[in-house]
């Protein structure tokens, strides 16, 4: 088993942590709040008093923090510096892909390996252990970094070289989306049909409407699997988080000179839905915005 350095305990790390530490690795586990800290240390992990103390001899440094300006302040400022030489460097965040790979490039500058491996599936997945990683990097970093990802996710699928991770997580919640828009716009209509709503799940869930915002993670409460909607929409993927993740695909797409009419227009609806103080809540409760 390895030592692991753990840097950013939120509602996804934390989780994430636990898993590591229950597989049996060393999790040497920080985050600027006191309180993270407690609970990582409940879950098992070694609370570490700075981020430096956490990086200090471990095998793999593993990053999952808001921005990519946190990342590069995080990698730049401690990490590099206090890493072991030949040591590998795991960011989970979601981030541009430019500073993804700008980071990757300086990482190998150092005698360092580095992947960009951002996360889908959420909070209950990151505490269950089934997250999807999406990961970039050389072939080697990718072998090195599969077994520890494998021990908190179900899948763990390299994308390509530096920074391709995390251009497979934009593109993915940019159709995702869009694809949670049209679902919650299709069950407001059918509801101003008269169409009852677990009657239309029942019918679009087996024709050629289905897709995973019905199926997995409905926006209507008590129909399909639970989901944040049964809720209250607490919990879950929270609509600011989505909104973040549309910017950055929208200003990929624009630096790649890419048309993405869809997109754009999920992008302007999350930031009035945002804006309209729904920012906590879950991404699927704009469902309440569309009725």
């Amino acid at each position: 088993m390895s030592t692991i350095a753990f840097i950013g305990l939120g509602n996804m790390g934390s989780g994430m942590a636990a898993n590591l530490a229950a597989r049996g690795h060393l999790v040497r586990a920080f985050d600027l709040s006191a309180e993270a800290r407690a609970r990582a240390e409940a879950a098992g992990c070694q609370p570490a008093a700075t981020a430096q103390e956490a990086v200090a001899g471990a095998e793999a440094a593993i990053t999952m923090l808001p921005a990519g300006a946190h990342v590069a302040e995080v990698w730049r400022e401690t990490v590099f510096g206090h890493a072991a030489p030949g040591s590998l460097l795991i960011d989970c965040s979601t981030i541009d892909v430019a500073t993804a790979r700008a980071l990757g490039a300086e990482a190998a500058a150092r005698g360092l390996e580095a992947v960009d491996a951002p996360v889908s599936g959420g909070v209950a997945a990151a505490a269950a252990g089934t997250l999807t990683f999406m990961v970039g990097g050389s072939d080697r970093a990718f072998a090195r970094a599969q077994p520890i990802l494998a021990a908190m996710g179900k899948a763990v699928i390299r994308a390509g070289e530096s920074g391709a991770g995390q251009a497979a997580k934009i593109c993915n919640n940019m159709l995702l989306a869009a694809s949670m828009i049209a679902t919650a716009e299709a069950f407001a209509l059918a509801e101003k049909l008269g169409l009852a709503p677990q009657a239309f799940y029942d019918i679009a869930s087996k024709s050629s409407g289905q897709c995973w915002s019905m199926t997995s993670y409905c926006p209507v409460p008590g129909v399909g699997p639970e989901s944040p909607a049964d809720h209250g929409y607490q919990g879950g993927f929270a609509t600011a988080l989505m909104l973040k993740d549309l910017r950055l695909a929208l200003a990929a797409a624009a630096e790649a000179g890419a048309q993405v009419p869809m997109g754009a227009r999920a992008g302007e609806l999350y930031e009035a839905f945002a804006k309209a103080g729904n920012d906590a809540l879950d991404f699927s409760a704009i469902i309440t915005a569309l009725r």
